[in-house]
């Protein structure tokens, strides 16, 4: 059960596994055929309203979390069968924002893994 993550303008590979975008918004300039994604799964990006005030800034990030967990348990039927493709081999979250350490990618990962016991 291995979870990766890899911004949307990142060449696929066949090492990604089951690709699942996991923005709200379709990524600009990206073609679906480019894209190569098992699944797009917008119920588990975060809402309009906490992606626009996080902003990507890192001061704010461990209160994006915590808000952002509270969300995806709101959502335990979309938590369940991301859970269900993880069971099955490798996942990539794709996602677009240019912050590579700080996106709702990241903190989805964390959040996986803590549901799977690590």
């Amino acid at each position: 059960m291995l979870i990766y993550v890899k911004r949307a303008y990142e060449e696929p590979s066949e090492n990604d596994g089951h690709r699942i975008l996991v923005d709200r918004v379709w990524p600009r300039g990206v073609t679906r055929q480019r894209m190569q994604l098992d699944a797009w799964v917008r119920e588990l990006a975060p809402s309009t309203e906490l992606r626009k005030w996080f902003a990507h800034d890192p001061k704010k990030w461990k209160q994006f979390r915590r808000r952002y967990f509270e969300e995806l348990d709101g959502c335990p039927e979309e938590v369940h069968r991301l859970l269900e493709m993880l069971a099955t081999g490798r996942v990539t979250l794709v996602y677009s924002a240019r912050n590579d350490k700080f996106n709702n990618a990241i903190a989805l990962k964390e959040y996986l893994e803590n549901r799977m016991g690590r």
